[in-house]
């Protein structure tokens, strides 16, 4: 799962939130490469002519830019949420992509876990409420895996009161 809860330490519980990739670094290389070898199959065939030059640097570009749409999809994928459960404070920090930052807190006394099965944007959509304003918690998750958090967070919020 795309979310882990960390060892308990004195601080408190500590839980980290991150989007599934169905595409890792290695797989990224093997795919550009395999793309590029795909693309000059074809070459191979006009090897000492002039359409060669003619079609060389349109395919070069194509390679070049399924390297930036995909190294784009992995800078947009750099989200981290981490939630620090205490008895006194619960926070939650979301470390979103180009280095933005957003953090919540509240006491985790008057926290209220919500999974909002229809009407939110995603399928049992689920929210933190309490302290100033109700945050999102997940959204990257399956609605299995937010299912999954809301009764893990749940358990873990009940001991702590």
């Amino acid at each position: 799962m795309p979310y882990e809860w960390l060892p308990s330490s004195s601080e408190g519980d500590r839980l980290h939130l991150w989007p599934y990739r169905s595409l890792p670094r290695r797989g990224f290389v093997w795919f550009v490469g395999g793309t590029a070898a795909l693309i000059a199959v074809p070459l191979l065939t006009v090897i000492g002519s002039p359409v060669l030059w003619g079609l060389l640097p349109f395919l070069c570009l194509a390679i070049a830019f399924l390297w930036w749409a995909l190294q784009r999809s992995y800078r947009d994928g750099e989200i981290l949420e981490d939630l620090q459960l205490t008895d006194s404070r619960i926070t939650l920090t979301r470390h979103g992509p180009r280095g933005t930052r957003r953090e919540w807190e509240a006491n985790p006394y008057w926290v209220r876990i919500a999974l909002h099965t229809t009407g939110g944007p995603v399928p049992h959509y689920l929210t933190l409420q309490g302290g100033p304003r109700e945050v999102e918690l997940g959204a990257f998750l399956t609605p299995e895996e937010r299912q999954a958090l809301a009764r893990d967070l749940t358990l873990r919020l009940a001991t702590r009161r």
